[in-house]
């Protein structure tokens, strides 16, 4: 059932996604960024923020039951953990009924950059040019037996206003950081590094790159030194997949469209 709600900008459609977690879905006026050299028409859709409920982290012990229902192999990294930059996180989570993914994520960089710096040649609207873009380099590694090709990579950044912030998405390619999903093929033990574009509302900044796949789950983070971005393209393709950046080249967002889960962040 679809409610709406007045906001001091627009109106908020409050749309159910799956048991536990609501989507808010504000259509801001002019949020896209357009080419005007290069690749042939391309256009970033603003990502979508969903937020989160502050949490305290857990630990987790030998015996105590997966929240998934995982490989007996598998050993999940305990919901609430704090981590550093380079560390491996195993998660768990249900990208839809009844298709279980299992991911070994370790976030590599974190880098604060400008438009003018590695947006250059593209059209901002005033909107756009308030934010401030963030890269996230990460190496993924698939640790279950699900096929989670064409998938979106599940992880977000915390901003300071304590809101999850979900990556961007390009109609194009964009060669400073390939904002992809997985591969058309990722299957267990396919490993990708990838590069993810986040819009930092205007006013904050990041604090944390974090999982949080359901509003009831206790987030994992990551946080660490914000540097600048290396020259260079950083993602890299899956092993298996020469000149594959992991993604399908040319996914394509719904422009100027953002979106919120009720709550503060867990980040």
């Amino acid at each position: 059932m679809l409610t709406r709600h007045p906001v001091h900008n627009g109106w908020v459609n409050r749309v159910p996604r799956r048991a536990g977690v609501i989507v808010l879905v504000l259509a801001l006026s002019t949020a896209a960024l357009t080419g005007c050299s290069g690749d042939a028409d391309p256009e970033l859709a603003a990502a979508p923020t969903p937020s989160a409920t502050t949490a305290t982290p857990g630990s987790a012990s030998a015996t105590e039951t997966p929240y998934l229902p995982v490989p007996e192999d598998v050993e999940l990294t305990a919901q609430g953990s704090e981590l550093g930059i380079g560390d491996e996180a195993v998660v768990a989570y249900e990208p839809r009924q009844e298709l279980l993914g299992v991911l070994g994520i370790t976030v590599k960089r974190i880098d604060k950059t400008t438009f003018a710096k590695s947006f250059a040649g593209w059209k901002l609207d005033a909107a756009t040019k308030a934010m401030t873009p963030y890269f996230v380099q990460a190496s993924i590694t698939n640790e279950g037996e699900s096929d989670l090709g064409g998938r979106s990579v599940p992880l977000y950044i915390v901003d300071s206003d304590d809101t999850l912030v979900e990556s961007s998405t390009f109609k194009g390619t964009f060669k400073p950081c390939p904002s992809e999903a997985f591969p058309k093929a990722f299957g267990a033990g396919k490993t990708m590094s990838t590069c993810l574009v986040y819009l930092a509302p205007e006013g904050t900044t990041l604090e944390a790159v974090s999982f949080r796949p359901t509003q009831e789950f206790v987030p994992i983070t990551w946080r660490g030194k914000i540097t600048a971005p290396q020259k260079g393209t950083p993602g890299k393709g899956a092993k298996g997949d020469k000149g594959n950046t992991g993604g399908t080249g040319d996914r394509e967002g719904k422009t100027g469209e953002r979106s919120t889960n009720g709550g503060n962040a867990g980040g």
